[in-house]
């Protein structure tokens, strides 16, 4: 925003990324988060921004299912508009373009958000929020007790990489608060606490993981289909 050049700013936020143990619980992340830049004279500028995404290891459709009906149910009160543009922005911003595929199954990603008044806008904010705890925490519960096998512990490690390479490489978040002077161990602390990398690996054909790729992570329309 080169027009702000010259504007003391403020920026709040909060972040969540919940990275489980269990490979069958997907890895969620939610943001919201509110900027403002100010100059003596003249009217401020803010906006907000946030969202939250999913995911998955082993895919599941009625999580996938319930993870965007709370999403769309979150926005409805704002505009029948809203979910599909959000849900849209979230597919195009959260995709690994050097992979050429999504880092998970969606959910909600916005940015620049002031096309209302300010209460709307905060209403939007604390919707969001409420609707992240009631679309993750169900999954939870459903997948927290299903044993997994340490092959399948390896594959999850595996696909960490995935999200440790859009973070480093496109996440807005940790570019702008490494370049503005962050802590540095609170911005990288996003990251996964075990991860690997495997030289050209593949899924073997007609197996839960390379179902997650070839189903899961491919651009749907879940409440849709």
């Amino acid at each position: 925003r080169p027009e702000l050049a010259g504007r003391g700013f403020e920026a709040l936020g909060v972040s969540l990324v919940i990275h489980p143990h269990n490979p069958h619980v997907p890895t969620s992340h939610a943001n919201v988060r509110f900027f403002i830049a100010e100059k003596e004279g003249e009217e401020a500028v803010w906006w907000f921004g946030g969202g939250f995404d999913l995911t998955p290891y082993y895919g599941n459709e009625e999580d996938c299912i319930h993870w965007h009906r709370v999403a769309e149910q979150a926005c409805a009160p704002f505009g029948a508009d809203v979910y599909p543009r959000y849900k849209a922005w979230c597919d195009r911003y959260f995709h690994l373009k050097h992979r050429g595929e999504p880092r998970g199954i969606g959910g909600l990603f916005f940015d620049d958000l002031n096309e209302w008044d300010f209460d709307t806008c905060f209403a939007f904010i604390r919707a969001i929020g409420d609707a992240y705890v009631n679309a993750y925490l169900p999954i939870v519960q459903r997948r927290k007790g299903t044993p997994y096998t340490p092959q399948q512990r390896e594959f999850q490690e595996y696909r960490r990489g995935r999200y440790v390479e859009f973070n480093l490489v496109y996440d807005r978040g940790t570019l702008f608060g490494l370049q503005s002077g962050g802590r540095t161990e609170s911005i990288l602390m996003s990251l996964p606490p075990q991860v690997r990398w495997g030289y050209d690996w593949k899924a073997a054909p007609g197996s839960e993981e390379a179902r997650l790729t070839e189903y899961f992570l491919q651009d749907r329309d879940w409440l849709g289909q």
